[in-house]
């Protein structure tokens, strides 16, 4: 399936900073496109806490949530067709394989081509085993940037982590999953690898 479609005519600057907001509006996604700007910006101030690069947190921030233009109940087909891994759990909620789909959408419509880069977008929901530092500061923007109704339940633990080292920060979002596993719909494999990962490491 040719990503262009989803490009539906837009005029791309090569400028992410510019085209994704500009993208997620021409989809009439304004939510969206103010949450990954809340992601940008908090991804590149935990960039730079932890000395990690913030311009390439920023650009993972601004383009992470990129691919929910498409609709949910194509995000499988779409992935499929691109040749990306579909795992059971990603079947059986659609919304987990976006983070996927934003890494192709990055390269293919964006031009990002750091691997860096793409590996934050693409497991910032989940984050993953061998996470780099950079993997674990979008998924941590991802969280304190909530942008859900209401206060994260999980917020002011976050808060008060962010003098602790990077794992210990990324950590509590993971307990936080780990801990609510058996009400989840689901408990994505990547997930729970890194939780089980970290929290030995700990």
């Amino acid at each position: 399936m040719d990503l262009q479609v989803w490009a539906n005519g837009f005029r791309f600057t090569d400028d992410v900073v510019r085209d994704a907001p500009a993208f997620l509006i021409s989809h009439h996604a304004h939510a969206t496109a103010a949450h990954v700007e809340a992601v940008a910006m908090q991804a590149r101030e935990v960039a730079l806490k932890f000395g990690i690069n913030a311009d390439h947190a920023e650009i993972a921030g601004w383009l992470h949530d990129i691919s929910t233009i498409i609709p949910n109940e194509k995000r499988i087909e779409v992935a499929e067709a691109r040749g990306v891994e579909v795992l059971p759990e990603e079947i059986q909620i659609p919304m987990i394989i976006h983070q996927k789909l934003s890494v192709v959408m990055a390269w293919e419509l964006f031009h990002v081509d750091d691997e860096g880069i793409l590996s934050a977008i693409g497991c910032h929901t989940t984050l993953k085993t061998g996470a780099s530092d950079l993997d674990k500061v979008v998924f941590v923007a991802d969280k304190l940037a909530w942008d859900q109704p209401g206060v994260a339940p999980f917020h002011a633990d976050m808060w008060a982590a962010f003098e602790r080292p990077l794992d210990e920060l990324t950590l509590v979002y993971l307990q936080y999953l780990w801990d609510q596993r058996e009400t989840l719909e689901v408990v994505h494999p990547w997930m729970r690898d890194a939780y089980l990962e970290l929290s030995q490491q700990a």
